[in-house]
């Protein structure tokens, strides 16, 4: 077990007593360890895996998630990976079944063993997390189990961590709101082998391999995590009003159909940015991270993981 106490903006510290309390409850045995500073997660799984863990368990939302699966993935040996919601954005689990709601459901689950070969997500190209302060900072190709955002969702990620207020989902809406009138768009050209090119200014590009986004969004209502696709939701610039009205059927899913909005499915994708401007930051479920340059791309390796589902 391994638990990030930031999670959640600190939802994750609480959760801690009451997921050792029913782990006590529902399981034999478990060793567990808490991360003290950004990027534990991926060094504690790194220590389970080489312990001869087979079952790692990340206790927190998507970015916790994600750190650890990307060292479960590369283990040599056969390991699989197991979450248990504490985070703010908790859109991995809402697709293996699990709720932020039901700790003791997702113990349950967890103690059952019943486990789904999932597809995996892939920045095939280098970047660099935003956070990452060392030197010379080290960019490499990364691993995603949910999602890969640009534009209005690294506008939303960057005002939510000025936030001071509001925690879970919440916070990603009232955030997003806000942005739909300060956010000034981007513009990029998206390319995939079967649907060719799209070029234009969007608000927001995101390539899910789930279906949930920014705490509950079904911003690609058709995907599975096993479906053996990437789902790329490219959505049209547009004035505030429409974008307020856009965002609004994207919180029931309603949004695909739109004449703004476009879904494109397929196994790979290339994002290329403007040489002029900046070179692109971008989440990877929910973590910012910086690009090498201004083409990113993303690819699929489906069936490669073996999770824990409720």
């Amino acid at each position: 077990m391994i638990f990030n106490p930031a999670s959640g903006r600190g939802r994750g510290r609480n959760r801690i007593p009451t997921y050792l309390a029913l782990l006590s409850r529902h399981l034999r045995e478990f060793d567990h360890s808490i991360t003290v500073s950004g990027g534990d997660e991926a060094r504690l799984a790194r220590m389970a895996l080489e312990a001869g863990a087979e079952t790692v368990v990340a206790v927190g939302g998507d970015g916790t998630w994600s750190q650890v699966a990307d060292q479960v993935i590369d283990w040599p040996g056969a390991a699989r990976l197991a979450v248990l919601p504490s985070g703010t954005g908790n859109d991995f689990g809402r697709n293996l079944g699990l709720s932020y709601n039901e700790p003791e459901d997702a113990v349950r689950a967890l103690a059952a063993g019943r486990t789904r070969w999932v597809d995996i997500g892939r920045v095939v190209s280098l970047s660099v997390a935003d956070s990452q302060n060392q030197t010379p900072r080290v960019y490499r190709s990364r691993y995603f189990l949910n999602l890969v955002g640009f534009g209005f969702d690294i506008a939303v990620i960057d005002a939510a961590t000025g936030a001071r207020f509001l925690k879970g989902a919440p916070l990603y809406k009232v955030t997003a709101l806000l942005q739909l009138f300060r956010f000034p768009g981007i513009h990029g050209t998206v390319a995939s082998p079967t649907h060719g090119t799209r070029t234009g200014r969007h608000l927001m590009l995101t390539i899910s391999n789930g279906r949930y986004f920014g705490g509950g969004f079904p911003i690609a209502p058709d995907s599975t995590v096993d479906d053996g696709l990437l789902h790329a939701c490219l959505i049209q610039d547009t004035g505030p009003l429409r974008r307020a009205a856009l965002f609004n059927r994207a919180e029931r899913g309603r949004h695909v159909g739109a004449p703004e909005v476009e879904i494109l499915s397929d196994q790979r994708f290339t994002v290329q940015f403007p040489e002029e401007g900046a070179v692109p930051r971008f989440e990877i479920d929910g973590d910012v991270f910086v690009s090498a340059s201004h083409i990113v791309e993303v690819d699929l390796l489906p069936g490669a993981l073996e999770v824990v589902v409720a």
